[in-house]
């Protein structure tokens, strides 16, 4: 018996068929929802269910049971048990449709021992509009593609990424350490719903691992000098200090804010590191007892991810007000 599911913010319905996932009944029928890892790991596809029930082959990695109590689901992986109605509403900024460019290399150059950074600049004609916090397709001569999020405020040709090197990856560990100057490479752009929510008008608390610090960046930057932009909390977990690639230029930005804190914090330090020891997300939970009213952006590892989503909504974090974007691709890349 197939069951029968309504989008109430645009009053479409359509059709499941037994064990059919909500997305994939939704594409069936020429109706898109938001998505992009399709394997429940970045949780883009998040809907609200107004009423019915779902149920999951495998309990999602980008869903906390916190979430789903509050009757939140995967559409990618939640499979219809009754007649649904839900809600996939995004209060997102526009920007362009995703389309291929040739891109130029304009700059290749070591950040760190095992992170680079690349420029590239695609086409004046591409008339390019993205939001702070979105990513990039860099398309391989294979078919596949590796995903890389912006890492400066929005420019209409000009793009920086934070590329870290994978052992044995295709692309981080090889052809970006041969990339010159001049060479192209083939790019869709752009993608993503992570992005800098300006009517929460809250007090913003950004937590990174690794590279994930580059969407944080992007989004940072587009708010740098902006009376109007509320404090801003950056918590960076890294394993070593020679990881922090870029903390001299962070240290910068409070120049830039009339409220920033910048606290780095390392799992692996050494005797010489006087910071903060242990896992970022830990280190959030010993500065704040209440995190009710921040809005809070999560990007990096899914461990990482996971793990503050469940200890932060502990800590009455809202869950409509907490966003996240979990670097699966690289994980995937790795693999």
């Amino acid at each position: 018996m197939a069951f029968r599911i309504q989008v109430i913010d645009s009053a479409q319905s359509f059709e499941a068929e037994p064990g059919e996932s909500v997305l994939d009944a939704a594409l069936r029928h020429d109706l898109r929802l938001p998505h992009e890892c399709r394997f429940g790991g970045c949780a883009t596809c998040r809907i609200k269910l107004v009423e019915g029930a779902v149920r999951y082959d495998e309990f999602p990695p980008g869903l906390t049971p916190e979430e789903a109590e509050e009757g939140y689901a995967l559409a990618c992986q939640a499979r219809p048990a009754s007649d649904l109605v839900i809600s996939a509403a995004r209060r997102l900024p526009p920007c362009s449709e995703p389309a291929r460019h040739l891109a130029t290399v304009l700059a290749v150059q070591p950040l760190c021992d095992d992170v680079l950074h690349l420029s590239l600049e695609v086409p004046p004609e591409a008339e390019l509009l993205y939001r702070p916090g979105q990513y990039i397709n860099i398309l391989l001569p294979d078919g596949g593609h590796r995903s890389f999020s912006m890492a400066s405020r929005p420019h209409p040709q000009a793009l920086d990424f934070h590329i870290r090197r994978i052992p044995e990856g295709r692309f981080t560990s090889g052809h970006a350490a041969r990339l010159r100057p001049g060479d192209r490479l083939s790019v869709e752009l752009p993608h993503g719903s992570f992005c800098f929510h300006a009517e929460d008008y809250r007090p913003l608390l950004m937590v990174a691992t690794g590279t994930g610090l580059a969407p944080i960046k992007s989004i940072l930057e587009s708010l740098m000098d902006d009376e109007a932009c509320p404090p801003v909390s950056l918590y960076w977990g890294m394993r070593t200090e020679a990881d922090l690639y870029l903390q001299d230029e962070i240290r910068s930005w409070a120049d830039r804010f009339d409220d920033f804190r910048y606290v780095p914090v390392l799992s692996r330090a050494d005797a010489g590191w006087s910071g903060r020891r242990g896992h970022v997300q830990q280190a959030v939970l010993e500065d704040f007892e209440d995190l009710s009213e921040h809005a809070i952006y999560l990007c990096g590892s899914p461990a990482m991810i996971g793990d503050a989503k469940r200890a932060f909504l502990a800590r009455n974090a809202s869950i409509d007000h907490l966003y996240s974007d979990s670097f699966t691709f690289q994980s995937t890349a790795a693999a």
